[in-house]
């Protein structure tokens, strides 16, 4: 499951209806959490301490696809590599997309399918392609 935050439905109405410009940031990041960010992204899930740090996402230059079924899809594009925890980082549930590696703004988040728990010494991975959004 994923969804953009309320921040992002208002930035793309804006864009959509000519209101604003919706201007891209450079780079993404993946913030991991223990539960639900919520329609703000700010609810206080996300991980912190353990070598735990927010990790940049690529999506590459290709737009998003269409499928067959009217959903269209974009995929992370080369693996996204977490930092090796120094300690347990608990059971990693859910993630957003951040806007900066600190602070910034969260335009989506999810649930990862199987929750994950995260010891000392553990390196989290998302393969590429396996960090898929999905509008319809």
């Amino acid at each position: 499951m994923s969804a953009l935050t309320d921040l992002a439905e208002r930035k793309v109405l804006d864009a959509i209806c000519g209101k604003a410009t919706f201007t891209h940031t450079a780079a993404m990041y993946l913030a991991l959490g223990t539960a639900d960010f919520g329609e703000s992204g700010t609810a206080s899930s996300e991980l912190t301490g353990n070598g735990y740090a927010r990790t940049q996402i690529t999506f590459g230059s290709n737009a998003a696809t269409d499928g067959t079924t009217n959903v269209t899809t974009i995929s992370n594009t080369a693996a996204i590599d977490f930092p090796a925890a120094t300690g347990s980082q608990g059971s990693i549930s859910h993630w957003k997309l951040m806007t900066a590696a600190t602070g910034g703004d969260c335009l989506a988040y999810g649930s990862f399918t199987t929750a994950k728990t995260i010891e000392a010494n553990d390196v989290l991975r998302v393969a590429t392609g396996d960090l898929t959004l999905t509008s319809s």
